[in-house]
């Protein structure tokens, strides 16, 4: 399919806590779009403020897709997101609407955007079960020895992408590279802070998620049958509350450890994005709406220098 043919997707991302959504919303209600998150906890139900998902008041008005669709006590891998997330944007289209795929997840972001076509291959549970009981350094090692190029890119944190890895690459001899088939012309817009800028919009943000009852929320989820190994999955808020409410850490030291850990996860999400040199990154709300405006008429787009 030819450039000119192709629909066209307007996406928005960056790391945590730049402020995506609160710019979607507004890009969204000036271009008449309507919004499909690209974050890989706000699809599960009753994760609320400890993924800051956002609420239907914040909204605006605006709809948004992928919030809820999935049980926390469930997998949920990035090929059922993108199944999901091209339904939802060709379902915007069809009413006329502009898409923007909104969110922080470079593995949903570029399954959507380069098209990836996933190896198929059913779950082996038993396996999983096995690899679950083992530290994520061990499966790390695993994962060194059955696929080296993997290994160096993938999260070295993340115990369930750890597990998926293994599995695939005892299963093909290796992670198989993913074929990209692009469905639409995509811009890709991006937010980007300084680095003490960002420390502070963190622990802005943690605070006020701490005032909301994020503690609540996960003794709550425990109590609804997530174990805490469950729950230590899904990493960051979730893991070192988890920790916290099992007596393992006190309250202070948890929180601190959660501040570090936000921040060393938006160094890693920005590794990504900084690989990826069609992002054109934002210095003001007038500029993205310049871009926008000449991507959606076909304009050759201005040149805009990227700040650091």
């Amino acid at each position: 399919m030819s450039t000119k043919q192709q629909k066209k997707l307007i996406v928005i991302l960056g790391p945590t806590a730049a402020g995506k959504s609160a710019l979607a919303i507004k890009l969204a209600k000036k271009f008449d779009g309507e919004i499909v998150s690209a974050d890989s906890r706000q699809v599960y139900k009753e994760m609320n403020i400890g993924t800051g998902k956002i609420t239907k008041e914040e909204q605006q008005g605006v709809p948004h897709y992928l919030l809820d669709v999935a049980s926390p006590l469930r997998h949920f891998s990035v090929a059922l997101y993108q199944k999901l997330a091209l339904k939802a944007i060709e379902r915007v289209i069809k009413k006329g609407k502009k898409p923007f795929l909104v969110g922080g997840s470079p593995f949903y972001i570029y399954s959507i955007t380069e098209g990836w076509t996933f190896p198929k291959l059913k779950a082996n549970w038993k396996l999983r079960k096995e690899l679950q009981k083992k530290d994520k350094k061990v499966l790390f090692s695993m994962l060194k020895k059955l696929d080296p190029k993997r290994a160096k890119k993938i999260e070295k944190d993340n115990k369930r992408r750890l597990i998926r890895a293994i599995e695939i690459a005892k299963a093909f001899g290796n992670v198989p590279v993913l074929k990209s088939h692009p469905k639409y012309q995509c811009l890709l817009i991006g937010i980007k802070r300084e680095k003490e800028e960002l420390k502070k919009l963190i622990k802005k943000r943690l605070s006020l998620r701490l005032k909301k009852g994020m503690v609540n929320e996960v003794q709550k989820l425990h109590q609804k049958g997530l174990s805490w190994q469950r729950l230590e999955s899904f990493g960051l808020e979730y893991r070192w509350i988890s920790k916290y409410l099992k007596g393992e850490i006190e309250k202070k030291e948890a929180i601190e450890k959660l501040q570090k850990d936000i921040e060393h996860f938006a160094r890693r999400q920005m590794t990504w994005f900084r690989k990826d040199k069609r992002i054109k990154w934002l210095r003001t709300k007038k500029e993205a709406e310049n871009l926008i405006k000449d991507f959606l008429k076909n304009k050759k787009r201005r040149k805009q220098k990227a700040f650091s």
